[in-house]
């Protein structure tokens, strides 16, 4: 037997992005626990870098009263079917209006496992040249920030999103590490 079993849930709110349930697990020794869970469908965000930019967005987060939120660009998996890397390529170009020439996936994190199942894959994306026009979902609003690699650490205090934030601490890392 496992660590524990899931013995099922309830669903008790079905939005665009997210799912909310009740669910409860049996643990090996027995002890049964309920667990609220808010089912997310994945997203990716992208570290585009050149020879002296990090490219960065900046964008109202209205649920966490955040007029400019310094960020990666990033998107939700939210095309039935599209891998992780599909999803950045054309959220790069989205968001950014860039392609890249060289992708790495360098990893995929839990952004809050005590409550959520959403994933993050983080890719680096190199050898940046601007793309064709791409769809652009008319309800954001971004602004494309070429953010100068020797200002980084700037950026790091600025920057309040996890996911960004993970981001640009493996950049600075990979850059001062020999």
């Amino acid at each position: 037997m496992s660590v524990f079993e899931p013995l099922g849930g309830e669903t008790k709110f079905t939005g665009q992005i997210v799912t909310v349930s009740v669910e409860r697990f049996r643990h090996a020794d027995g002890e049964e626990v309920t667990r609220e869970k808010v089912a997310h469908p994945g997203a990716v965000g992208m570290i585009a870098v050149d020879d002296t930019h990090v490219w960065l967005v900046r964008q109202p987060r209205e649920v966490a009263g955040l007029e400019n939120s310094l960020e990666i660009p990033a998107g939700k998996l939210d095309v039935p079917g599209e891998a992780p890397l599909a999803t950045a390529k054309r959220e790069l170009a989205e968001e950014i209006g860039k392609q890249a020439g060289r992708w790495h996936e360098l990893m995929v994190f839990y952004t809050s496992p005590g409550f959520s199942d959403e994933r993050v894959w983080l890719f680096l994306a190199m050898d940046l040249s601007d793309s064709p026009p791409a769809y652009s979902e008319e309800n954001e609003r971004i602004e494309i920030v070429p953010w100068p690699l020797s200002e980084l650490g700037l950026a790091i205090r600025e920057c309040e999103d996890s996911k960004s934030l993970i981001a640009l601490l493996w950049l600075w890392k990979s850059r001062v590490s020999p």
